[in-house]
């Protein structure tokens, strides 16, 4: 795997643009949720439930969360993509993440662009864009894929590297 040096010092021929998108959402505490993205590179994390259920206890002792606080699942969901996409910064060019809390895009980018940054400081914010990726999308394929058991992810969350997000 390439050293995550500063994008810019990569050939823009190695960089490459993906799709994101989400099979089990994050508010399905009784269901793993995966996240992937496809195009030229694929990539899927699988975030067990069990690990969505400790955040959630946790998020509700130390801000008061109710239940229905729909920030708490952008800071599941923006975590979870963080992980999803720290490994491979250094060689994604444009980052379309599906549109899965409509009008909520930019909280989800406000809270996403400083975790990116803690790997790679001058990561540019209009490198992450939204919109619909589809049920053709690769990203959509592999995501469905692992959820359903038929492909392994490439990595399974802990709940220490998902709690130490939040």
């Amino acid at each position: 795997m390439p050293s995550l040096s500063h994008p810019t010092t990569l050939p823009m021929t190695m960089r490459s643009d993906v799709e994101v998108d989400q099979s089990g959402k994050v508010e399905r505490t009784q269901t793993d949720t995966v996240l992937a993205f496809s195009n030229s590179r694929r990539y899927a994390i699988r975030i067990p439930a069990t690990v969505k259920r400790a955040a959630l206890h946790v998020l509700r002792q130390r801000h008061k969360l109710s239940a229905s606080n729909k920030t708490f699942y952008l800071r599941l969901f923006t975590a979870g993509l963080y992980l999803l996409l720290r490994d491979h910064l250094n060689v994604l060019d444009c980052i379309t993440v599906d549109i899965e809390y409509p009008g909520r895009e930019a909280d989800i980018r406000g809270m996403l662009l400083p975790l990116m940054r803690r790997t790679d400081p001058q990561y540019p914010s209009d490198r992450i864009v939204f919109h619909r990726v589809g049920k053709k999308s690769p990203a959509h394929s592999l995501a469905w894929e692992v959820h359903r058991g038929k492909r392994r992810a490439d990595r399974v969350i802990t709940e220490k590297e998902f709690l130490d997000l939040l």
